[in-house]
């Protein structure tokens, strides 16, 4: 009873402060995650009143199949971005943009934070260094999707932005294998080859082939029925089992099989939507079915941030140089990489910014990389205080870059058929 209590508050508090960072021009989500912080441990959980918020970390991990399953559901929607016909004109492009930007972020807080830790090896070891270098590659697909639903972002910019963060997440993958196995190298003295180049790849191919199945089967399967209601129930049923079949691992000798949830569910929605006649059509059905379930996803995320790292300095102070290095690396990477691909001058001088933010990827990574013993906790901290504020400051960016290129119609200019989405 108390969970559902504590859920009914967390979906009422986002609905309520989507309403209240609408006058002052912020995406909906920002609103969600501010209304998570409200409901969290810190404020009203901290009250003692249950049912009231989310009083401890326990409670929020008992919620976490909400939140894999509306990842799920992200990636799910993302991957009906790469339709055929669409790459035929982004495709080269988002691909050199999405892996050089990607690049760029983590050779740009490594040679940041390599400086820092000469100036300062107490403070911050090199394998410390390396592996925030390697997280800072990913971006939210989360936080970008929920902004373009929001504002019907339609152009030229959305169109290469989506791919792109989709892209973030395998490369992302390889950077932080690679980066994180030498951290653990230099820790320990030994150079595991198989860590750092064979279970990355692993991960990724078998991603991609049981996400490709599942699609096949799902395409399949949605011919036997013609009701548009139990088309429906198929979409969340295999995208619910999608989502469960990714957390399975296993090992072959001394490769560890695992799968990557997000791209999983990513080939999943591409496959289907490019084997499936009526895939957009049941696409805006499922969009409707998860709104409330996204809405929940964000806050939770939002009562997840710790605010005590704010107590330690140098997790502030190395917070804010991760931040700055990224979010340049991020930019400027994302500018060049544009212009050496042929796009155009608007996607050069906003697609930057479009990338900063940052969450759920990154935080599985800095879970992961609690294997450094002191180090790692270091990471991870560094990395809850960087996503509080890229999650508050990220989507604000993402909104005025599609604005400023035109993707994002103001409301005064939308024809009267055609109203904004009020979320």
């Amino acid at each position: 009873m108390v969970s559902l209590l504590s859920l009914s508050v967390a979906l009422a508090a986002g609905l309520l402060l989507s309403r209240f960072v609408k006058p002052l021009k912020l995406p909906a989500v920002t609103g969600y995650l501010v209304a998570g912080i409200l409901v969290g441990p810190y404020l009203l959980g901290a009250v003692g009143v249950p049912g009231l918020g989310f009083s401890s970390r326990e409670q929020l991990g008992g919620m976490g199949i909400l939140s894999d399953v509306a990842l799920g559901f992200i990636a799910f929607a993302i991957g009906n971005e790469f339709r055929l016909s669409q790459l035929k004109k982004t495709g080269r492009q988002a691909t050199i943009v999405g892996i050089l930007q990607a690049l760029a972020a983590t050779l740009c807080v490594d040679a940041v934070l390599i400086v820092f830790h000469l100036f300062f090896p107490e403070h911050l070891s090199l394998p410390a260094a390396l592996t925030l270098g390697a997280i800072a590659s990913a971006t939210a697909p989360a936080a970008t999707l929920m902004v373009v639903r929001q504002y019907k972002a339609k152009g030229p910019l959305t169109d290469i932005l989506l791919p792109i963060v989709a892209l973030d997440d395998a490369v992302g993958l390889v950077v932080f294998a690679v980066s994180f196995g030498v951290a653990r190298a230099l820790q320990s003295g030994t150079v595991d080859l198989i860590s750092v180049l064979v279970n990355p790849l692993v991960e990724i191919a078998a991603s991609l082939s049981l996400g490709a199945l599942m699609g096949y089967l799902f395409s399949a399967a949605e011919r036997f029925f013609d009701s548009n209601s139990k088309r429906l129930c198929l979409a969340v049923t295999f995208v619910m089992l999608t989502v469960g079949l990714s957390m399975l691992s296993f090992r072959i000798g001394p490769v560890t099989v695992g799968f990557s949830s997000l791209l999983v569910c990513m080939m999943l929605g591409t496959v289907f939507c490019n084997l499936c006649d009526f895939s957009a059509e049941l696409m805006d059905k499922t969009d409707k079915w998860t709104a409330p379930l996204f809405v929940l996803f964000f806050v939770l995320s939002g009562a997840e941030l710790e605010l005590d790292v704010f107590r330690d300095v140098l997790i502030v102070i190395v917070g804010v140089l991760y931040i700055l290095s990224r979010s340049a690396g991020k930019y400027f990477g994302a500018r060049e990489s544009a212009r050496l691909s042929g796009c155009s001058d608007t996607i050069v001088r906003y697609l930057g910014i479009t990338l900063m933010p940052q969450a759920g990827v990154a935080l599985g990574m800095s879970v992961t990389a609690q294997e450094l013993g002191a180090d790692g906790a270091l990471v991870r901290n560094i990395i809850l205080f960087s996503v509080l504020i890229y999650e508050l400051i990220g989507p604000v960016c993402t909104r005025i870059a599609l604005t400023r290129a035109g993707d994002i119609t103001p409301r005064a200019a939308l024809p009267a058929s055609e109203p904004e989405d009020d979320d």
